[in-house]
């Protein structure tokens, strides 16, 4: 018996990183996973992997989730699939960063939608089919840039657009309430991924610092936040609503 045995999991941005770890490690607890991305090749790779691995997933990419249209898409095709949706995961973002001075509006405007707009876009379609499910649960991606800013990567549009986020999921959970719908937020901190890579692998930039100074000795990896994520989908996490949940071994309070 899986945690999460007979659930549908809709995750977006499996293509990688936090969601691929996620799609993974759901399938492995017996949901039905649907993904998607922008990122047709690395979405087909998740797949893959999960399957060969004995799990369920399909998929759908390339998508724009920035769009009524593209979401729209995205959650009929997995009612489609799987016949409801009980988790859905909000994971998928692309954010421009740099120095405020250089942040033009085709760059604000482009985080804004593709890390505040399509939480909207997504949960919009999906949420009927939650409401009509009952013991449903959305997860959103926030970040601690939501709460403090960042002086080693300048990311203004970025923490605008995850403190949105963290705020939005608490009026997400206010409106599900009645419908037993709960709706959380994980945050994480700095996590390796592949776009977080190339950096640390610059001697010189401050996120190598960030590593050194860690209060654990390391930054996190895609499969700490997944377990996080995991739990709030959950029965264990039955009785968690309007709650978010920093990811950042203490990094951001430990000095």
């Amino acid at each position: 018996m899986g945690r999460l045995d007979g659930k549908v999991a809709l995750i977006t941005g499996t293509a990688g990183g936090q969601g691929r770890a996620a799609a993974e490690l759901f399938a492995a607890e017996g949901a039905h996973v649907f993904g998607c991305d922008i990122n047709a090749e690395g979405a087909a790779e998740t797949v893959e992997r999960v399957r060969a691995a004995g799990g369920t997933m399909h998929s759908m990419a390339p998508v724009d989730l920035s769009t009524m249209d593209g979401a729209a898409e995205l959650v009929s095709r997995a009612i489609a699939a799987f016949g409801g949706i009980d988790i859905l995961y909000n994971n998928a973002s692309a954010p421009r960063v740099g120095p405020f001075e250089e942040l033009d509006w085709d760059d604000w405007s482009f985080t804004i939608r593709n890390e505040l707009d399509l939480i909207y876009t997504v949960t919009k379609a999906a949420w009927p089919h939650l409401c009509e499910r009952g013991e449903a649960v959305i997860i959103n991606t926030g970040s601690v840039s939501g709460y403090r800013g960042a002086a080693f990567a300048p990311q203004a549009a970025h923490g605008a657009a995850k403190g949105g986020v963290i705020s939005l999921t608490r009026h997400l959970a206010a409106a599900g309430a009645a419908h037993r719908v709960r709706a959380n937020s994980i945050s994480p901190g700095l996590t390796i991924t592949d776009q977080i890579r190339p950096f640390l692998e610059d001697p010189a930039h401050p996120m190598n610092e960030m590593q050194r100074s860690h209060p654990l000795g390391r930054l996190g990896e895609p499969e700490d936040v997944a377990r996080v994520a995991l739990f709030l989908a959950s029965p264990d996490a039955a009785y968690l609503n309007c709650v978010d949940i920093v990811v950042d071994g203490g990094q951001s309070i430990i000095v």
